[in-house]
């Protein structure tokens, strides 16, 4: 008999309308389509531009329509984890105001910080919770407000991230389906590579640190890309090896969004063919926390009930990690 495992029944997204495609980009800084898609593979990414919003009006918008999609009374949700790196503010949490916003009004919630690994830290977090009997239904969401962070005039850096955000229900199932394995990693050496420099309680905001635009992404790509390509890669096949899993096995590898580069190696390690690795960082960027649950929704239809699927990310921190998981539903019903 299998026991209770936690399992995804059901995924939604939201995402701005407007888009900030590579020529439009290279308008504001010194970069050009041909420099941003040789070097990234993004073509364009959403900007939420709406005045006065926030993370949590993606995520709101999200969970609004994963209730709905699921069938799902806004009373029956226990938890809701919200994963950022770009909350609405310091406090409260950001889970807390999606919650409001959907009218989720008996659950406990909060937010979750693992950089770009954060949904599937909140995944594995949800499945604790589940596994144990301590919340029947829950939801996890990465929304992420990117471009409240981005300088727009590092080229390095600006045409990487866009804004979205992705929501899952994560419920108990007996059946042979759920959450099988995961292994999760950080190590702190990343800090330097990888980081905000103001705007903590270590650097609160100043007229100083606004002058030195000390408020956005600080990145060291290199370092990042080595770290990126090595950890990603080395975590996703242990959970093949410790599953026993052959490529053959695998029908989707649903890799981070950061840099196409990067996904083409790790897939590569694996011995994956490129249709089997889901890929939509052209069309949105890196939406850093939102990367995940965005390709299991787009790809929902083509999804099978026990289908085996690795998820994979890394993150600021650094942090990184690889789920295994057999898919819980038909998506295409």
């Amino acid at each position: 008999m299998i026991k209770s495992r936690a399992t995804i029944t059901g995924i939604a997204a939201e995402l701005p309308d407007y888009i900030l495609n590579n020529d439009e980009l290279s308008k504001m800084v010194d970069t050009s389509d041909e420099w941003i898609m040789t070097r990234i593979g993004i073509k364009e990414r959403r900007i939420l531009k709406e005045k006065g919003a926030g993370p949590s009006d993606l995520g709101a918008r999200a969970v609004k329509k994963l209730l709905e999609k699921t069938e799902t009374d806004a009373s029956e949700i226990d938890l809701l984890i919200c994963a950022t790196v770009t909350p609405d503010h310091p406090f409260p949490a950001t889970a807390n105001i999606i919650s409001h916003k959907a009218g989720i009004k008996n659950a406990f919630s909060f937010d979750l910080n693992a950089g770009c690994s954060g949904f599937l830290y909140a995944l594995a977090t949800a499945q604790q919770f589940v596994e144990t009997g301590m919340a029947k239904k829950v939801i996890i969401t990465g929304a992420e407000k990117m471009s409240s962070i981005v300088d727009y005039q590092d080229r390095a850096t600006c045409p990487i991230f866009g804004d979205a955000a992705g929501a899952a229900l994560i419920e108990p199932t007996s059946e042979d389906t759920g959450i099988i394995d995961s292994k999760l990693q950080s190590d702190g050496i990343g800090f330097s590579h990888l980081h905000q420099k103001a705007g903590g309680s270590v650097r609160p905001a100043s007229y100083q640190s606004i002058d030195n635009r000390e408020h956005y992404i600080y990145q060291e790509g290199q370092n990042v890309f080595k770290w990126a390509v090595s950890k990603m890669a080395d975590v996703a096949v242990e959970i093949m090896e410790r599953n026993s899993l052959a490529n053959e096995d695998i029908a989707w590898l649903v890799p981070h969004q950061a840099n196409m580069r990067i996904i083409e190696a790790v897939a590569r390690r694996m011995c994956l063919d490129r249709n089997k690795v889901m890929i939509n960082i052209q069309k949105y960027g890196n939406t850093t926390a939102a990367t995940l649950p965005l390709c299991l929704w787009e790809w929902e239809e083509r999804l099978k009930k026990g289908d085996n699927i690795i998820l994979a990310t890394f993150g600021a921190g650094f942090t990184w990690g690889a789920m295994y998981l057999k898919w819980g539903y038909d998506g295409s019903k």
